[in-house]
């Protein structure tokens, strides 16, 4: 599977509508594509999580995203809940929290047709590139979103409306001082386990150990989460998680990676 989309030209005006988006630009027009802010200042500001990151949207990213973004893309602006059934055709639904360039993502979604993907991240050119990927290969079930995956759960999803959640290699923010803004904390687990239907799976991986450390402590010590492993620790990979380049990049540096299974109880 590619990389990165192939580099396509941009359509003729004429065949598109006014062109709205420049070589380069992660501007779109309102529908067209991700929005730079879609919560606004509609919701407090949090310390957030995630670190948006500014870099360059090839231009088959940005076909990708004119392309598909209207029918496959939403922004979270927290002013709806969505219907999952009817997004997703009926399928159950696991949401994953930060894609990167969504290889792994595209992957699993075309091992598993059965399956929806609601996918969260604001770095527009992964998003592109998802989008590509999905749009290539017929994955139907794939679904992006931009935004805060917090107001995307705390506003926009209804109970027990996910299968499951996916959390793989987030940032892990490793200096103390910023340990706050690490995604893993009670309170993102006391508001993920009610849109979990029951026996939903939590699953986080990540390469970093202290992260990997807390993210086992805060699970373990929730009470609305059971550890699928016996032994109470870290689980053995899935098959059903691909071995990404970012995971393999740590590999060489002789990170161990960890993956955590948790069910809602």
């Amino acid at each position: 599977m590619s990389e990165q989309p192939e580099n396509i030209p941009h359509p003729a005006p004429e065949a598109q509508g006014e062109q709205r988006v420049r070589r380069g630009s992660q501007r779109f027009a309102p529908g067209e594509g991700p929005a730079p802010d879609p919560a606004g200042s509609h919701y407090e500001r949090r310390i957030r999580s995630f670190q948006p990151r500014r870099s360059r949207v090839t231009t088959g990213q940005a076909e990708a995203l004119l392309k598909r973004w209207p029918d496959w893309g939403l922004d979270i602006d927290g002013a709806r809940v969505l219907d999952l059934d009817e997004m997703f055709g009926g399928l159950p639904v696991v949401l994953e929290i930060g894609f990167g360039m969504g290889e792994a993502t595209a992957q699993m979604a075309a091992a598993d047709p059965g399956t929806g993907i609601l996918a969260v991240d604001v770095h527009t050119p992964g998003q592109g590139n998802l989008l590509g990927l999905a749009d290539r290969n017929g994955l139907t079930n794939v679904r992006v979103a931009n935004g805060d995956a917090i107001i995307l759960l705390r506003e926009m999803l209804p109970p027990e409306s996910l299968a499951g959640c996916r959390v793989y290699f987030p940032d892990p923010w490793p200096k103390a001082r910023h340990h706050k803004r690490r995604l893993i904390q009670p309170d993102f687990l006391t508001l993920l386990a009610p849109r979990l239907v029951k026996g939903g799976l939590l699953h986080c991986a990540t390469d970093w150990e202290p992260y990997a450390e807390q993210m086992l402590e805060v699970l373990t010590a929730h009470p609305d989460f059971e550890n699928t492993q016996a032994d109470g620790g870290y689980a053995p990979r899935p098959g059903f998680r691909p071995l990404t380049r970012f995971e393999g990049q740590g590999l060489d540096k002789g990170h161990v990676v960890h993956d955590l299974l948790f069910h809602r109880v």
